[in-house]
């Protein structure tokens, strides 16, 4: 009866232990409920858009002096050709808002997303680009729809990247 019990004792030692392990293995793979799926845990969370079109519009940020929120697009980037699209009373504030007659065509988000650029081009050490290449790019893409289009996505693609 003895030798029994000091079986079954380590018996138990050795098999505690292992089924603990194995119930956490089987609870760290299940898959958790669907909401808790979709949420991101706190170490891996990243602040994003301190560069975008809605962060300057939204005042968190003091405007770089090159550029006052009052600035009409057209002075700001220093073009006629700019002035004849968006309109001479357009402001940079504005663009970025999104507040832009037909502001959902390739020529809206251009101008949105190139405002943002060159904000980001005064405020933002090591931008992808300087404020000459984004007026630049600018009037080069008022050439065409597709032309504004592929635009508007490079300056996106630069605005999201930038810290």
């Amino acid at each position: 009866m003895g030798m029994a019990r000091s079986l079954v004792g380590r018996t138990l030692a050795v098999a505690l232990p292992l089924l603990f392990l194995l119930s956490i293995t089987a609870l760290s793979s299940a898959t958790p409920p669907p909401s808790r799926a979709r949420k991101l845990g706190f170490f891996y969370t990243r602040t994003r858009g301190r560069c975008t079109p809605q962060y300057w519009s939204s005042g968190r940020e003091k405007w770089p002096r090159m550029v006052p929120r009052k600035s009409t697009v057209s002075r700001a980037f220093g073009s006629r050709a700019i002035a004849e699209r968006y309109g001479g009373d357009l402001t940079v504030w504005e663009s970025t808002a999104g507040v832009v007659v037909g502001g959902g065509d390739a020529y809206g988000r251009l101008v949105k997303q190139a405002s943002a650029a060159l904000l980001n081009s005064y405020a933002r050490k090591g931008f992808t680009y300087s404020a000459w290449e984004v007026k630049t790019l600018l009037i080069q893409a008022l050439a065409s729809p597709r032309a504004a289009a592929d635009q508007a996505g490079q300056f996106a693609v630069a605005n999201e990247a930038c810290n």
